[in-house]
């Protein structure tokens, strides 16, 4: 956020309707106090430095690349001066290739393999582990079962930072995959406004609104507004959406030095024929299954409903060009309810059955409360100046779980290739089950970046945190107490003015919710995470390019270990993960933007046998876009995402996904400097594949399909 102007509020009682004013005026009645007070993502909270060095907005860039970061260390540091592998996602990227929600930006993000296992339910994955540290502005907490329920809509924010490795400095923990930091749209002080309506295949519709600047005359008091609604069929049989997104946010500075913040957000998702578990993989005879790309397991009454509503405050104060320090409190609230059919079984090679049913219904309430304190800025010290930040969180999240089983549980169902969905509704009330359970945690964490020369910078911190959780989930206690105390160190060395070596090292602490095969919470994962790696900025800094390599050592990891009547349960297992990564973004010519990762990944167990096979080893990320010289007013674009083998084995049988390759086209045309039209289309070669080998059932992802849009700027 760029530095708070001077305040004027005690000058000018007088507050006039500015445009941005009006406009918040006319959207707002479609805003009732009952629909900002629910939730749907599992994230949090607010970081943003007053530092007049500080990353400005990426949507005033336009580029594909950041200079600064506070993601990963809450200290105002070049990516260069960062001792661990950063990507950042930018607003000018999530327009030319329509990144409007999480699981589609996450892709094109290097080394990041999206999990999407259903269609309202996904994991991610980094470096062969499950990414469970997302935040909002530099803080939050993990998620409930370390997946995203419905979909996060990308409209209210300004870009995406992604920094791979352990980072239990400042996140929830010391996941060694990565933490991805939603950095959301700020206040602006002139009046912007923006829209773009978007219609694509399979009914798609598309309609988003941006309006921000001052709310009075004075400038010292600035809102924003954003709102996107999408809904459309799909291409899985019996498969429709409809997703709201609203973001309000009103900035006021209270004295010269003291800003102020509150704001909302508020995110839907209604599915009608979403699937819960996916497609058998492989037939009774051990073969593999080919369905249609468009089969479901839907029953034609399914529903899966996810509502979130953040509300949150923030208050800076800035005691000298030097110090800073910042509070902030969210609240959030996520529900859940759904009818939802289950299928399981292995069918028949010849016949297609096998398979039957599992109707149930869901209520999920997970309400999460946070405040975090920071205090940063310079000192002196032998001569030199460098950066601290010191801060506490306090975080405490209450889970309602209510599970009501359907009648007919294991009534035999037709086969899936001619099967319409048709199977009547049940009433749930078979048996009941359900959580509820609370999580506290307590952290305190300082960082400190020291200027040993001009050329070596060492960065040391180091985490305290306690974590208790009291109740019961579905008959089992949740009952734990873990605490740990997790040192970071990292040293960045500039070998020229444009490239910099760097090496840091992390310990990891993990607390698990997994159950052991004795129905008890599997210990705490531990380990260690090193890295290595060589930044370079190129062409007047326009360019970053990196090399990273890794090792990350892992205790007590929990891995499928079969059930305990209908209770999966999981034993600790001890794995290694190693690999490298290359990565490129930025500006190459002032007509050509591109970004280009690529992985290199080795998983093994303590025997060193191969292990999480359903990660691919191998990974391409690139994207890149051309204005035409001499035609400046069209741009074009490709990206591709090409991803290795992946397998994984069930009852002695082996379900593999080829390699393969998803290739997108985009092309823009500015009509004025206020207006322009685009064209997206995506899996341009039509590759069948499947989504995920996460587990042992999936479905596939999305063939051919396009999007138009008309984009409109002030």
């Amino acid at each position: 956020m760029p530095q708070a102007s001077p305040c004027q509020f005690g000058k000018h009682r007088t507050f006039h309707l500015t445009p941005i004013a009006l406009a918040i005026a006319l959207l707002a009645p479609s805003l009732t106090l009952a629909e900002t007070a629910r939730n749907e993502i599992t994230l949090d909270t607010v970081q943003v430095n007053a530092d007049s060095q500080t990353e400005q907005p990426s949507e005033k860039s336009r580029s594909y690349t950041a200079k600064r970061s506070t993601a990963a260390t809450k200290l105002d540091l070049p990516l260069k001066e960062t001792p661990q592998a950063v990507t950042v996602v930018t607003r000018a990227k999530i327009e030319d290739f329509q990144l409007n929600s999480v699981n589609d930006l996450l892709d094109t993000v290097t080394g990041i393999n999206v999990e999407r296992v259903e269609t309202d339910r996904t994991y991610y994955s980094a470096r062969g582990f499950d990414i469970t540290n997302f935040q909002i502005d530099g803080v939050g907490v993990p998620f409930t079962y370390g997946n995203q329920y419905g979909d996060i809509d990308i409209s209210p924010y300004d870009r995406v930072e992604v920094i791979r490795g352990a980072n239990g400095l400042i996140s929830a923990t010391g996941n060694p995959s990565a933490t991805v930091n939603f950095v959301r749209k700020r206040p602006t002080k002139d009046f912007q406004a923006s829209g773009s309506l978007s219609v694509g295949s399979w009914n798609k519709k598309r309609l988003e609104a941006d309006v921000s600047g001052s709310i009075n005359e004075a400038g010292n008091v600035r809102g924003r507004f954003v709102a996107a609604g999408e809904k459309g069929d799909s291409y899985l049989d019996r498969l429709s959406y409809d997703k709201t997104s609203f973001y309000g946010i009103v900035e006021a500075d209270l004295t010269d030095n003291t800003t102020a913040a509150i704001g909302f957000m508020r995110q839907q998702k209604k599915t009608d024929g979403g699937m819960w578990g996916a497609l058998p993989l492989y037939y009774s005879n051990g073969t593999p299954t080919n369905y249609d790309v468009s089969t479901s397991t839907a029953a034609d009454w399914t529903k899966w409903n996810n509502t979130d509503t953040t509300l949150f405050a923030e208050l800076t104060h800035q005691f000298n060009d030097d110090w800073q320090a910042k509070a902030t409190y969210t609240h959030r609230n996520q529900e859940s309810h759904d009818k939802l059919f289950y299928v399981y079984g292995t069918p028949d090679a010849t016949t297609g059955l096998g398979l039957y049913s599992y109707p149930s219904m869901f209520d999920d309430k997970n309400i999460q409360n946070t405040i975090d304190a920071s205090l940063n800025g310079k000192y002196t010290l032998f001569g030199r100046k460098h950066q601290i930040a010191v801060g506490a969180q306090f975080a405490h999240s209450g889970l309602d779980s209510v599970s009501n089983y359907g009648q007919g549980i294991g009534t035999a169902l037709p086969d899936l290739a001619t099967w319409n969905g048709s199977y009547a509704e049940p009433s749930f009330d078979a048996s009941v089950s359900g959580g509820n359970f609370t999580d506290t945690r307590k952290s305190l964490y300082a960082a400190t970046h020291y200027s040993l020369t001009d050329d070596v910078k060492l960065l040391l911190g180091a985490a305290a945190t306690k974590l208790d959780t009291t109740g019961s989930s579905y008959g089992v206690s949740s009952v734990r107490s873990d605490s740990k105390i997790t040192p970071y160190a990292g040293i960045t060395y500039n070998v020229t003015p444009d490239a910099t070596a760097y090496a840091s090292y992390a310990e990891i602490f993990d607390p698990q919710s997994k159950l052991s095969s004795s129905l008890q919470r599997l210990s705490p994962v531990t380990g260690k995470s090193y890295e290595i790696g060589l930044k370079n900025e190129w062409l007047d800094k326009k360019l970053n390019t990196g090399i990273s390599a890794f090792k990350i050592y892992q205790d007590n990891l929990a891995e499928s270990a079969g059930y305990v009547g209908t209770t999966a349960v999981y034993q600790g297992v001890d794995t290694t993960s190693r690999g490298i990564e290359l990565e490129a973004s930025g500006e190459i010519t002032p007509n050509l933007q591109a970004s280009l990762g690529y992985t290199v990944l080795s998983i093994k167990d303590k025997d060193g046998n191969n292990a999480r096979t359903y990660v691919p080893r191998r990974l391409i990320q690139a994207a890149t876009t051309w204005r035409v010289p001499g035609l400046e007013q069209l741009k074009l674009g490709a990206s591709v995402i090409w991803k290795s083998e992946m397998s994984t084995k069930e009852n002695g049988v082996t379900i593999r996904q080829k390699d393969y390759a998803l290739l997108n086209l985009m092309a823009r045309y500015e009509i004025n400097k206020h207006l322009s039209t685009s064209l997206n289309i995506n899996n341009v070669t039509n590759e069948k594949y499947l989504n995920s080998l996460y587990w042992t059932q999936a479905y596939y992802g999305a063939p051919r399909n396009a999007t138009v849009s008309l984009n409109w700027k002030y």
